[in-house]
């Protein structure tokens, strides 16, 4: 008899709860548990990952277009490919960020930096490659992390001093302001 009457109550308790006479809306059976919120984050960048030594200075920030975010991606792809993690990532995008505003930049003419074209602006004078070759997202930001994987600890220093090991710029510490928008777009666009 208790058999009966225990599944009877179970069985009108699962159908109210299931028509929200007892639960409420089914929005209250969401669950809101730290764990549950990681699943939902799992496939995200963790920022501490993204940002591990704080960031340096005041940021900046700049509006992207198709373009911008279209390389962004192919950095992304690259790093992917070169085996490199999302840290790779984050210093590639804040130094093209710095270098160029994510725009694949041709000759300048009289605006030019010497020879100094694509996402990075790197020169075909200085042995990064061809024009052709720099002007190419993936091949550029291939190069780029080739000269970082040559940086001894580049995963323990600053986005601004890593850089600044591969770039040789005459404003190294201006790779720091782009850091957290670096580190966002990775966020946002490693899984998709």
């Amino acid at each position: 008899m208790n058999t009966i009457l225990r599944r009877s109550v179970l069985g009108i308790a699962g159908l109210a709860l299931s028509t929200g006479v007892v639960a409420g809306p089914l929005a209250t059976l969401t669950d809101t548990t730290p764990a549950a919120a990681a699943a939902v984050q799992a496939d995200k960048p963790d920022m501490g990952k993204l940002i591990p030594h704080g960031t340096q200075g005041e940021q900046s920030r700049i509006d992207l277009g198709d373009e911008q975010t279209g390389n962004v991606k192919a950095i992304i792809e690259a790093t992917k490919k070169a085996g490199m993690d999302e840290r790779a990532a984050v210093v590639a995008i804040g130094t093209s960020l710095q270098e160029s505003k994510l725009e694949n930049l041709g000759h300048l003419g009289d605006r030019n930096d010497h020879d100094s074209q694509g996402l990075f602006q790197q020169r075909p004078s200085s042995g990064w490659g061809s024009v052709e070759q720099i002007t190419d997202p993936e091949y550029s930001t291939t190069a780029f992390l080739k000269g970082l994987k040559q940086v001894e600890g580049w995963q323990e220093l600053p986005l601004t001093e890593a850089a600044q090991k591969v770039q040789v710029s005459a404003y190294p510490f201006h790779y720091a302001q782009w850091e957290t928008q670096a580190a966002d777009l990775v966020a946002e666009h490693w899984t998709s």
